[in-house]
């Protein structure tokens, strides 16, 4: 927990007005909170902690793919001398970031979703300009600011997220979300370089198109995270289809790249949604096939899974549990480890067992000065690991949800359901449109299943009743 005092506070606020910068994009000074050395340093530190915490996607071809496209469009940016560097991240969900420094991250999942190379394009050029314009270094002196003015009237809401954080490595940089302003600017530079390497920029206006289609068909819970941390300032496609235009014009791009049947085959075969081999949840039950283990989740709580860590939380936000490895040898080393890596406070321990594993049960506080963190941990051995699932709530919640955590604790058990152990994951397959008609007949004539029709139009940035040649390249899901 950080502790100002007035002088400090005073002098913090007083120093901001001298740490002014130019902006490499506006030509505009600005108050910054790092210098280009400091944002650099930053940038390779969060580095391996976003490989850690999502995984690298394993696909040579197209991990070179966006390194050329990547180093292309970054020697005609506003900032040409930045060691920029570029990663598919294994993840399902819908998005691209960037981090200060030069470093840009593509979910396997949005590159699932893009239906040509100036799609790609565009997104690219987008997260290249919030690094030029220096968008992440300035969301983070607004978040110092705001800390300044917030940290005193802070409730036990954020001190849960602090707990996830510690698991997760702190990765908040990654969900700073910009403003419409900051938004209209990375989609003009957007335009701009993807338009300067040769593309066809209009072509970013539909893929904003997609990612709506694709938000409108899912719950607001499950809003694919572009469109969470880059909200749309409003008549975008009209201003990016203009915007396209006049760049077509001023480079005299009159056959701009597009590039479709060329990114089809580059992604025929990527994984598409969650990978079993990571883990999954069905029926209110976690599964790992890899690590054999499975437990249920409290009915209704929503859950977040990475490499790294699995997360439950309830709806009301008042309790929330983690699934990760606890260091240590045995399970005493684990629960001392596991104690001091939450600072928290032992109230009670026994050594028991879950349907036959070795186990300890903790009870633990964590005192704050907002109030106290009541918590429930089983640490279990099983397969040469060791296993730490914790339950968080506000001492005055806990009693609510104690026998939740509990129960979903005492579940843990060895998987060996052959089902569930070979689970395969769906991938997107590039086929060959058999007849001229519409994109339904087409996935019609692939055995494609009725109720995934609207999910695969969206896939495939059409309209079931979009025209579609014979002999054109559509995607379909497949295991």
């Amino acid at each position: 927990m950080r502790k100002f005092i007035t002088i400090g506070v005073l002098a913090a606020t007083v120093a901001l007005f001298d740490m002014c910068a130019v902006n490499p994009v506006t030509g505009k000074k600005q108050i910054v909170l790092m210098s280009e050395e400091q944002e650099i340093e930053l940038g390779k530190q969060s580095d391996p902690e976003i490989i850690q915490q999502f995984g690298l996607y394993e696909d040579k071809a197209l991990q070179e793919f966006i390194n050329q496209k990547g180093k292309e469009m970054a020697a005609v940016s506003h900032r040409p001398d930045l060691q920029y560097q570029f990663r598919i991240v294994d993840s399902d969900i819908l998005n691209a970031f960037a981090v200060p420094g030069g470093y840009v991250y593509f979910t396997r999942g949005i590159m699932a979703h893009f239906n040509n190379e100036a799609e790609f394009a565009g997104v690219l050029g987008h997260e290249i300009g919030h690094i030029t314009a220096r968008h992440s270094v300035i969301q983070q002196r607004n978040a110092m600011l705001g800390q300044i003015g917030l940290i005193a009237g802070m409730v036990i809401a954020p001190e849960l997220t602090d707990f996830a954080q510690t698991a997760s490595q702190g990765m908040q940089l990654l969900f700073l979300k910009f403003g419409r302003d900051d938004e209209r600017q990375s989609d003009d530079l957007g335009v701009e370089y993807s338009s300067k390497i040769g593309y066809d920029a209009q072509q970013m206006a539909g893929f904003f198109n997609t990612l709506k289609r694709k938000s409108a068909q899912t719950s607001s819970e499950e809003l694919p995270a572009f469109l969470s941390t880059h909200p749309d300032p409003g008549d975008r496609n009209v201003a990016v289809s203009k915007l396209a235009s006049q760049w077509k014009q001023q480079l005299n791009l009159s056959v701009p790249k597009v590039n479709r049947d060329t990114y089809l085959r580059r992604i025929d075969g990527i994984i598409y949604g969650e990978d079993p081999k990571q883990g999954f949840v069905e029926n209110s039950i976690f599964y790992h096939p890899v690590l054999k283990i499975q437990f249920t989740i409290p009915s209704g709580w929503a859950s977040q899974n990475s490499p790294q860590t699995f997360q439950m939380a309830s709806k009301d936000g008042k309790a929330m549990m983690l699934l990760n490895m606890a260091p240590g040898k045995t399970l005493k080393e684990a629960a001392d480890a596991v104690l001091k890596q939450y600072g928290l406070t032992l109230t009670g321990s026994s050594e028991t067992t879950v349907n036959g594993l070795p186990a300890i049960r903790i009870q633990a506080n964590q005192v704050l000065e907002q109030g106290t963190l009541s918590t429930l941990s089983y640490l279990i051995q099983h397969g040469g690991n060791i296993y730490h699932l914790i339950g968080v709530a506000a001492q005055a919640d806990y009693n609510n949800y104690a026998s939740l955590f509990a129960g979903s604790m005492q579940s843990f058990r060895n998987l060996t359901d052959a089902s569930k152990l070979n689970r395969k994951p769906e991938r997107v397959r590039i086929k060959t449109v058999k007849q001229t008609g519409t994109l339904e007949q087409a996935l019609k004539s692939y055995n494609a299943p009725v109720k995934r029709y609207e999910e695969l139009a969206i896939l495939n940035g059409m309209t079931l009743k979009d025209k579609v040649q014979q002999g054109s390249l559509f995607k379909v899901i497949e295991q």
